[in-house]
């Protein structure tokens, strides 16, 4: 058994798709199949059932997959450990990243990283935090710059490098913006626009509503928070927004408190980090001392 039969196992059950993981892997489809029955020979039974254009896992590939898993991430994690014994920044580093961070906080320090360690093959994948958050988890990504989770993971490193108060916010001709100070009350009678469920931010408002028992009405959710921006702008709905994106909007005086939110990284604590993944964890550690702007 080698690990180009194990990664081919792994990304076929992802995309429960040959043709899918033929293109991840820049393979051809028979060249994937043949992959895989390599390995269903070498472990004497079938990993998945085809049932016409579909494929699923049967119950010995459902047992195969977290120590499929598990294998793969021993072995990066013990090639990282080897490539670290050299002092050498370089290779390649995969992170994931918010849009949110990707747009508004990390340009300077990409640049300053990219002009440092040109030797190194920075690849970012842009996602939901939420989406970050699992991933790293899950070992499939290195670290991930996303909004941090109210209560991080046992499994987890959070480190916060920067603090974005939230504001509920509508727009100057908006009816909430005639009242000196609204109560959530106030807001349940206008539509509002916010994130989706499965967000740190959603979660956070929905919670202000439920615990006063007044019930919210969201009328768009988009995880693009210049989206929402521009939507509250046009007087479309009023929304909770981090201070920096708050410009020319009007920031309403309300009763409830909606505190800060924190920005930065995560990283598994059972994870060997590359060389370049410490030089990049040592730049975000610098911005956390700045002092604020």
């Amino acid at each position: 058994m080698d690990t180009n039969t194990l990664k081919a196992f792994l990304i076929v059950a992802k995309h429960q798709s040959f043709s899918e993981a033929a293109e991840e892997l820049y393979l051809t489809q028979p060249a994937v199949s043949k992959r895989i029955s390599s390995l269903e020979s070498q472990l004497g039974t079938t990993l998945f059932d085809r049932i016409g254009r579909k494929i699923h896992l049967t119950p010995a590939g459902e047992a195969l997959l977290p120590k499929a898993k598990q294998i793969i991430n021993l072995i990066k994690s013990t090639q990282q450990e080897l490539h670290n014994l050299s002092q050498s920044i370089s290779g390649s580093l995969e992170i994931i990243c918010s849009h949110h961070i990707g747009l508004h906080r990390l340009p300077p320090i990409l640049e300053a990283y990219s002009k440092k360690y040109p030797d190194v093959d920075l690849k970012i994948e842009f996602s939901e935090s939420e989406s970050g958050y699992e991933q790293v988890i899950q070992g499939d990504k290195e670290m991930a710059l996303i909004t941090l989770a109210p209560e991080p993971h046992s499994h987890l490193v959070s480190k916060a490098v920067w603090h974005d108060d939230m504001k509920f916010v509508c727009s100057t001709n908006h009816l909430l913006a005639q009242s000196k100070r609204v109560t959530l009350n106030d807001l349940a009678e206008h539509k509002a626009i916010l994130p989706s469920h499965n967000t740190f931010t959603r979660q956070r408002v929905e919670q202000l509503f439920s615990d006063t028992d007044v019930k919210l009405d969201v009328v768009t959710s988009t995880n693009y928070l210049d989206t929402i921006r521009m939507m509250v702008s046009i007087g479309y709905g009023w929304s909770v927004l981090p201070d920096s994106l708050s410009e020319d909007l009007h920031e309403m005086k309300i009763t409830t408190d909606m505190n800060s939110r924190q920005l930065g990284y995560v990283i598994h604590k059972q994870h060997s980090l590359t060389n370049a993944a410490k030089a990049l964890i040592e730049l975000l550690n610098q911005e956390t001392n700045k002092p604020p702007t």
